[in-house]
């Protein structure tokens, strides 16, 4: 195994981190920032407040990119392990 081939896995593996990561920190990010508008606007100044619909919003979007997301990393476990033999040989 040559160098070039794990800093290739290495970086298959970080794309395919972010790749999983970015529905759910998206829906963090626009829950936050709507529920921080709402807190500007209306001067309430609450913890839960911005914590609860983060926590509801992951989840909505946890069940619609759920499966999407499962099949993203199935296929690439699949394909890391079906790389294998190439790898050693």
């Amino acid at each position: 195994m040559t160098p070039e081939t794990v800093m290739t896995i290495g970086q298959h593996a970080l794309e395919m981190t972010m790749l999983l990561a970015a529905p759910l920190l998206l829906v963090a990010l626009a829950v936050g920032l709507l529920v921080g508008i709402f807190q500007a606007a209306t001067q309430i100044n609450e913890m839960t407040l911005s914590f609860i619909p983060k926590l509801i919003g992951m989840a909505v979007a946890l069940m619609v990119a759920g499966p999407w997301m499962l099949r993203e990393l199935i296929g690439y476990t699949r394909a890391l392990i079906e790389s294998i033999p190439s790898l050693v040989g």
